[in-house]
């Protein structure tokens, strides 16, 4: 189910033994555009540390019940290795919490999930594709920093980052919520991560390879738009692009 990033944070995170606070935002790599860990804002409770919680770990998004199901107790996410609130993720963190947890780590294969292009839950599977070397190297963003970066059509600036659609099944980000506004009053349009052809994070600006024309037509999105696959349909459509859930096909 696709939902977007400003919804979901405010849910409610329950584990095994109880509440730990709720969603604050969440880090992803800008190579597969995947949501890598769910930050968790816990009150008083581990304020020290930032609290990061895997994908591997989610059961369920509950959209009426505004909460996110983790299958950890307090005990093991309290155990897991501690990372500084001003920190940034880095290998050394990553290798030690996905070791932590027994997780198969992300980065040792050429999917979005290592050797899988989803989330492999068959721990007797995790066992056989460790990875055998370093594998590539992650870079996370923050949705929270990123909101905000400028997207720059092929002929000139369109607008900016508002927010991310996500995957709550396979955790990508689906798209980004531009806002055109300085433009196109009022209109706000979906890109998807895929259209990008680079991005300086120096700069905040986000390049896509398409003409301000061709988004400007695009499909509008408004906050009362549903995201049905008729409506990723068309939009694939109107740009002319291969659907992601057709390649995802292929892959499985």
């Amino acid at each position: 189910m696709l939902s977007k990033a400003k919804t979901l944070e405010g849910y409610k995170l329950d584990t095994l033994d109880g509440e730990i606070g709720k969603v604050k935002e969440f880090y992803f790599d800008d190579r597969h555009w995947t949501i890598r860990y769910l930050v968790a804002g816990t009150g008083t409770w581990l304020a020290e540390r930032q609290v990061l919680i895997s994908p591997f770990a989610l059961v369920a998004v509950n959209k009426e019940e505004r909460n996110i199901g983790i299958d950890l107790t307090k005990a093991q996410i309290e155990a897991s290795p501690s990372l500084d609130s001003d920190k940034p993720v880095s290998r050394q963190f990553e290798e030690a919490y996905y070791g932590h947890y027994g997780y198969p780590m992300y980065w040792g294969g050429p999917f979005s999930w290592g050797a899988y292009p989803y989330i492999e839950m068959d721990r007797e599977k995790w066992k056989a594709h460790a990875p055998a070397n370093k594998g590539w190297d992650a870079h996370l963003r923050s949705t929270y920093a990123v909101r905000g970066h400028h997207i720059q059509a092929l002929d000139g600036e369109i607008g900016h980052v508002e927010d991310f659609i996500i995957d709550d099944e396979t955790w990508a980000i689906r798209y980004f919520v531009v806002d055109t506004h300085n433009w196109w009053p009022g209109k706000k349009v979906l890109v998807s991560p895929q259209w990008i052809e680079r991005v300086s994070w120096d700069e905040r600006k986000v390049f896509v390879n398409l003409s301000r024309q061709t988004i400007k037509e695009s499909p509008e999105y408004t906050e009362e738009s549903l995201l049905t696959r008729d409506y990723e349909t068309e939009l694939y459509r109107h740009y002319n692009r291969q659907r992601y859930w057709i390649d995802e096909l292929v892959n499985i």
